[in-house]
């Protein structure tokens, strides 16, 4: 008698419909562990005709290595017959007919009828999912920082090379172990809570952003680390993956980073006030050396020999270049030592000043001057004036002698910054100077030919750096000479106000 003969014949004709259709291979056994029925996917998955099955025991579908315990598995089943998974906690595997072994995954129900109870085994192939896991795991393995994956409880369920490494565990030691064996103590009783909110809210992100954070290695020792957390969701359950980067030396990178520019800082600080207090303490006396000097010159002149009046005028030439040496030299640490305060301000209202201080000069080179629309910015404004008038002056000052002088004047919109340019027909410098004409005190040319101190340039970099921007050049010998700068293009809101020029 078949095991569903009690049944009526049209629901024993469903129960073998269902069976039949259903994805997985259905395999079902009596008490004794004779199969009594297979569908089409059971042919498929073992390689045998259903006429080869029906009849023969179960164990046949066992690998011969397990057939000896298989056996007190089943009567372990029939001691509690209920809907459960088989093997929990094991590694199953079923046996083809060409004796090759595939991994599996089986659920057992029980089927009750007059002639006694069955088990219905659905059986299903999981060599793909088999190969994708373990083809993770190489990957997380090859992974070149440390990588751990925990279930919901907390509890470490792979772990790579480089976990081994930087904790100083086997990993044998960290299997089921609470991934609070890595975390200090002082921050264990929060890290469950967090570990929570993150399960309750699975996405990849960083862990503790805006905290300082620390593994704990197996002595104890404590060292900083960045980690990433990943949710990687199986059929089973929901795991999270962290990558955890140990940045021991990037925080000594940047603790030196700091504590070098800290020094830099002071360092910058003592120097500018030692300049500016040298430089203010050095007028009076050189006044009371020019002013003799120009005396003097002005009362001796032709008096005495031509080597006393050639005496006279060396002195009082280097006096006046102490003086203008002096006086640009407090300008420049003046710059970083400014209190005053960033405030709206005209561009073409600065280049008025900067023109109004030139005017001299301007009448004797006959200088044409060009200037486009200019912008409102966040600025110093008489530091902005001053950056005007070292750039034209500049112009002025590098210009050919065979031709009238022309600069131009424009800006235009980069995206949150407004790039200004300074251009002439000047006599242009070598690309190879670039940078050389930035620094403090440095000329390209003899004082006879073109006076200057060498700080007008570096003065106007030490501007523009202290409102954020940067300042470069371009030219060519003879082809004239583009300064260009950048500021921050804020213009509240499009108001436009005239600024105080009087520091």
């Amino acid at each position: 008698m078949e095991p569903y003969t009690q049944l009526s014949s049209l629901t024993h004709e469903l129960f073998r419909q269902v069976v039949e259709a259903a994805p997985n291979a259905m395999v079902m056994a009596d008490r004794d562990g004779l199969i009594v029925l297979v569908n089409a996917q059971t042919e498929k998955l073992f390689g045998y005709a259903r006429s080869e099955l029906i009849g023969k025991s179960v164990d046949m579908l066992v690998p011969e290595r397990l057939r000896s315990a298989h056996h007190e598995y089943r009567r372990m089943f029939y001691g509690d017959p209920s809907s459960r998974p088989m093997g929990t906690g094991r590694d199953l595997f079923a046996r083809r007919k060409d004796g090759r072994e595939v991994p599996v995954e089986i659920g057992l129900n029980p089927v009750t009828t007059a002639e006694g109870t069955f088990v219905l085994a659905a059986i299903v192939d999981i060599s793909e999912r088999r190969r994708l896991e373990e083809r993770f795991r190489q990957v997380v393995e090859a992974a070149p920082n440390a990588m751990v994956m925990v279930d919901r409880g907390g509890r470490i369920v792979l772990v790579n090379a480089q976990t081994e490494k930087l904790f100083g565990y086997a990993r044998d030691e960290l299997f089921g172990r609470s991934i609070e064996a890595l975390v200090p103590e002082r921050f264990q009783t929060h890290h469950h809570g967090f570990r929570a909110a993150y399960f309750d809210e699975l996405k990849p992100r960083p862990m503790g952003t805006g905290r300082d954070l620390y593994g704990r290695r197996r002595d104890g020792t404590e060292f900083p680390v960045e980690i990433g957390l990943n949710p990687v969701r199986t059929s089973e359950e929901t795991f999270v993956l962290a990558a955890i980067v140990d940045i021991t030396e990037r925080k000594r990178a940047e603790q030196e980073l700091i504590s070098r520019t800290e020094e830099l800082a002071r360092s910058n600080q003592d120097l500018e006030q030692f300049a500016y207090v040298a430089s203010h303490d050095l007028q009076e006396p050189l006044r009371a050396v020019a002013g003799p000097l120009q005396l003097l010159q002005r009362r001796y002149a032709g008096q005495l020999d031509a080597r006393a009046d050639e005496f006279i005028t060396h002195a009082v030439d280097g006096a006046t270049r102490m003086q203008k040496l002096i006086d640009d030299l407090l300008a420049y640490s003046r710059v970083g030592r400014s209190g005053a305060a960033h405030q709206l301000t005209e561009c073409e209202a600065a280049l008025d000043q900067a023109l109004k201080s030139l005017s001299v000069v301007l009448n004797e080179s006959g200088a044409r001057i060009n200037r486009g629309t200019l912008p409102a910015v966040m600025a110093i404004p008489t530091q902005l004036a001053l950056l005007f008038q070292n750039l034209v002056g500049n112009a002025i000052k590098f210009r050919r002698v065979d031709q009238p002088v022309q600069i131009e004047i424009g800006a235009e919109r980069a995206g949150n910054d407004w790039i200004i340019s300074v251009k002439d027909n000047g006599i242009g410098i070598d690309p190879q100077y670039f940078e050389r004409i930035f620094m403090i005190f440095q000329r390209l040319h003899s004082r006879s030919d073109y006076p200057g101190t060498g700080i007008g340039l570096a003065l106007c970099k030490r501007i523009v750096e202290q409102h954020g921007g940067r300042i470069w050049v371009e030219s060519s010998p003879g082809n004239g000479t583009t300064f260009f700068f950048t500021l921050n293009a804020k213009t509240c809101d499009g108001v436009r106000s005239q600024p105080n020029l009087q520091e």
